[in-house]
């Protein structure tokens, strides 16, 4: 096992890390930027380390800066958390051959599967289910004008290097095409220094269902039972649950069992999560690999009983998978995410805290690193806090995440609590009668009331 962590992150996962790493009896380094020198994460870990400005590519995109804080503490592994450098292929090869343990999979698998276009033909290869489209990069306009005629429309272009929704465009008739196609690469270039895309059929309907999958060196892996992701705007998650209302069992056994013989297939090691479509007759389609720990872990270690952190970190020792084989899902969670945005515009709300009470009680988990008195920094994510709820059943999941959620105040930021408040009250979300175009269509109907 390590002696010593660094966590090249910040806000609550890099809390969420400390506190695993804690457990296990490892020391921990926070690294920080300038805004974030009162930062909860640097408070908590055993030591801190500054690595430059705001910028994130001058801090938490620094691989040198973080590689040299590294080695001041003489830390042994490193884990990367979401986001930043987490998919850094690279960065996690300079850390081993730095001979510093990188907490993840390989850079070779890493590099696999953040090319989407070339994770697509290696899972096609591992008899993964795929989405109709590209099966390469789309080379240009032309291109796209050929194919488009082929997969017919509806499609989505998508950022060949991408993730969290960014550079992508939904087309839905060939008028509109080269336009999205610009955007697109726009985006794409903008967020990842890669204007590449590639091209699939977009899915009516459909729901966004992903599988949580962890796999030892020794070959041993275990699939989860689904996270439901369909709550989104702009192809971001807002609301996640567990199990999904829409799974059937048959269903989530040839899922679980497709994901573990694909994670052999390509010899994923760590903790990783398949991302899938599935359809209104629940066929499923393949449509990533995010090679970290994801935002909504949260529900389906609720759900399970266990520390996923702690495994990652386990597995990355050289340690066999500690999980036994038989565990199943003991009732029902969900997570709601709390950005400092305003609830009507989605403009971001950084500014200072000046008041703030967080619900508790039996079955919710609160995961943050705001505190009163913080000055919430507008050069990063506006995620605020993960508020999870578990209970016996979805009802009871849907009551006491509103009771929790009345029970938040957060005085001094604009939040997006009264979405969160308007999304629960539902009566179609209540049924589990949603998919992936819910909640923007919601929200575009109370906006032509509003107009009313």
């Amino acid at each position: 096992m390590f002696s010593k962590i660094l966590i090249a992150n910040r806000g609550e996962i890099a809390l969420r890390i400390i506190r695993s790493a804690k457990e296990l009896g490892l020391k921990t380094v926070a690294v920080y930027s300038e805004p974030d020198r009162n930062a909860l994460h640097t408070m908590l870990a055993d030591e801190k380390v500054c690595i430059g400005p705001a910028k994130a590519a001058e801090s938490y995109l620094s691989i040198p800066n973080i590689l040299s804080a590294a080695e001041i503490t003489k830390a042994d592994a490193i884990h990367p958390g979401y986001g930043f450098l987490a998919e850094n292929p690279r960065f996690a090869e300079i850390c081993e051959t730095s001979g510093i343990t990188f907490i993840g999979p390989s850079a070779e698998v890493m590099s696999l599967m953040g090319d989407k276009s070339r994770a697509r033909q290696e899972m096609k290869k591992a008899k993964l289910p795929i989405t109709p489209g590209s099966d390469t990069i789309v080379a240009d306009i032309d291109e796209a004008k050929r194919l488009g005629k082929k997969i017919k429309y509806p499609l989505i272009l998508k950022a060949a290097s991408g993730g969290g929704g960014k550079g992508m465009r939904i087309v839905r008739a060939p008028a509109t095409l080269e336009e999205q196609f610009s955007i697109a690469q726009y985006e794409s270039k903008a967020a990842f220094g890669d204007p590449s895309l590639y091209m699939e059929k977009y899915i009516e309907g459909a729901r966004h269902i992903e599988i949580q999958v962890i796999r030892d060196a020794q070959g041993r892996s275990l699939a989860f039972g689904e996270r439901e992701c369909s709550i989104q705007r702009k192809h971001q998650k807002v609301i996640e649950e567990t199990p999904s209302t829409f799974i059937d069992e048959k269903t989530r056994r040839r899922i679980t069992k497709a994901v573990e013989d694909a994670t052999s297939f390509i010899d994923y090691q760590s903790l990783g999560t398949f991302e899938f479509l599935v359809d209104e007759q629940k066929n499923f389609y393949f449509m990533e690999v995010n090679t970290r720990v994801q935002v909504e872990h949260t529900i389906t270690e609720m759900t399970y009983g266990i520390d996923l952190i702690k495994e990652q970190i386990r597995l990355a020792a050289g340690e066999k998978l500690s999980l036994p084989q038989d565990l199943r899902m003991q009732g029902h969670s969900m997570e709601c995410r709390i950005n400092a945005e305003d609830a009507e515009t989605f403009i971001p709300s950084p500014g200072k805290i000046e008041f703030l009470v967080l619900p508790g009680g039996q079955g919710i988990r609160v995961d943050t690193a705001a505190y009163e008195g913080w000055i919430i920094p507008p050069d990063y994510d506006s995620l605020v806090a993960k508020i999870v709820a578990v209970a016996p059943s979805r009802k009871e999941v849907i009551n006491k995440m509103r009771t929790a959620l009345e029970m938040t105040t957060i005085v001094g930021i604009k939040t997006n609590i009264p979405l969160h408040m308007s999304i629960l009250a539902n009566s179609d979300f209540k049924k589990g009668r949603y998919d992936i175009q819910f909640l923007e269509s919601m929200l575009d109907k109370q906006i032509s009331k509003r107009k009313i």
